[in-house]
């Protein structure tokens, strides 16, 4: 299994449907993870919008990745994720996500406590 991969917004890519489905190059996961996102988001997802690597580094990523106001910030910014920003407090961008994934906000404080 691969090492823990933290987005910048403090979600565990490893653990992503998405991403797991992905890495073992199964498309009928990926078309689950679709169906299901589809219908959470509102969206019209295939299997292919969903293909990703994680959301740091070269990869491929999820088609949402493109637009993510958390990851596009970050990525200027050159953090490693979130936790590592000098802004992090009060920064509106992340505190609106955050406020749908309490999980995300509790992974980046974590790491803020080991910096």
């Amino acid at each position: 299994m691969a090492e823990r991969i933290v987005a910048y917004c403090g979600l565990i890519c490893t653990n992503c449907p998405a991403y797991v489905a992905t890495q073992n190059d199964d498309m009928a996961a990926l078309a689950q993870v679709a169906e299901q996102w589809s219908k959470e988001f509102g969206a019209v997802l295939t299997a292919q919008d969903c293909i990703c690597d994680g959301c740091i580094g070269e990869g491929r990523k999820i088609g949402h990745c493109s637009e993510c106001g958390v990851r596009l910030c970050a990525v200027e910014r050159g953090v490693t994720n979130c936790a590592h920003c000098t802004e992090y407090e009060g920064c509106e961008t992340l505190d609106g996500f955050l406020k749908f994934v309490p999980d995300a906000r509790a992974i980046l404080e974590q790491i803020r406590l080991s910096l």
